[in-house]
């Protein structure tokens, strides 16, 4: 995530260190379905046609489906569930 701002790799330590997606990808639903509402706010305000909305929501509960399934894989990189969806 903080490659855009430096020039080496995040180090283990500040990775393990920065890390919630161990305990926050509990949260998932949470945030898959304010991922979902946000895209129809987009799409409400123009800014999203109703295909692209369509396509964000579907993606989306894919990853609800794979979680689910177990075949969901988490990235501590990623640092936080809203990262990993």
């Amino acid at each position: 995530m903080w490659k855009g701002r430096f020039q080496t790799e995040t180090s283990n330590l500040v990775q393990r260190y920065g890390e919630s997606i161990s305990y926050d990808w509990r949260l998932y639903a949470c945030d898959i379905e304010g991922s979902i509402a946000h895209a129809a706010a987009l799409q409400e305000a123009g800014i999203l046609t109703k295909a692209e909305e369509r396509a964000i929501v579907k993606g989306l509960q894919e990853i609800r489906r794979e979680i689910e399934a177990g075949e969901f894989r988490f990235k501590t990189s990623l640092e936080d569930i809203h990262m990993n969806i």
